[in-house]
């Protein structure tokens, strides 16, 4: 890896440990236990197994530190706290699609300082920390250049509320009207570090959690983009509205966005 904190190559082995587990249970995806936590909102047994690993080992390396994880709830510490999605894509995981990751934060007074997400069936590792630049795999990435409309892709979630569903729908439908390409693959982390990578170039939410997003927030700052709400403004966790993009199509984007 190149010259990074102490703190990165902890989740860097974390995130090999933990992926034996994932890959292993993906192969036998007929015998998962899955559960129900909400309207379209499932967890697995390897999610559960997967967290508390990360957490132990966290604890073991950096015992100060706190939590804020998917499944286990909040540990804070006032200082440091590692913000945890054990598997990001839960669907795709559990319907055996292999498009899914691994993501960790690591956040100090409340800002995003560090992060990871680890693609276990691709082997791709994406990290960053904050003035050191964002990587995959040892090498430098940056989001894309492109600036014209009709070549860029762009990359949406599906809203487990059904509330949301007519206000997404009008906003696919626009875009899909006035770029390239829209694409939904289901793991929000990866969508933040596909578009730090330059593979896609823009990508939206308005029903992500905390730990959906918080490693991909320093990725994409490290690589170059730029992160708003729809309306171009400061993003807040608070209204729940994260548009993401490569920084030069990003007007552009929020006009999309905000005449849906």
């Amino acid at each position: 890896m190149p010259l990074l904190s102490p703190d990165i190559s902890i989740l860097e082995k974390i995130c090999r440990k933990v992926s034996r587990f994932i890959v292993r249970d993906f192969g036998e995806i007929e015998k998962l236990q899955v559960s129900r936590k909400g309207v379209g909102d499932f967890v697995t047994k390897t999610d559960k197994k997967v967290e508390k690993v990360i957490i132990e080992e966290l604890k073991k390396a950096r015992p100060e530190y706190g939590f804020i994880a998917e499944e286990s709830g909040l540990q804070k510490q006032p200082e440091f706290n590692w913000v945890i999605d054990p598997i990001d894509g839960t669907s795709n995981f559990m319907h055996g699609i292999p498009h899914f990751a691994v993501s960790i934060g690591l956040e100090k007074n409340n800002e995003i300082i560090s992060g990871i997400i680890y693609d276990p069936i691709k082997n791709e590792m994406f990290y960053a920390e904050k003035g050191r630049g964002a990587y995959l795999n040892n090498q430098r990435i940056r989001v894309s250049s492109r600036r014209e409309l009709d070549e860029i892709v762009g990359l949406y979630g599906c809203p487990s509320k059904k509330a949301n569903v007519d206000r997404v729908l009008g906003q696919v439908k626009n875009a899909t009207g006035k770029i390239y390409k829209l694409r939904n693959f289901g793991s929000a982390a990866l969508d933040f570090a596909y578009v730090a990578a330059g593979r896609c170039d823009f990508a939206w939410y308005d029903h992500l959690q905390y730990w959906d997003y918080a490693a991909g927030m320093i990725i994409v700052k490290e690589s170059g983009g730029t992160i708003t709400d729809f309306s171009g403004n400061e993003f807040s966790k608070t209204k729940n509205e994260i548009l993401i993009s490569n920084s030069k199509i990003h007007g552009e984007v929020v006009q999309i966005l905000s005449n849906s």
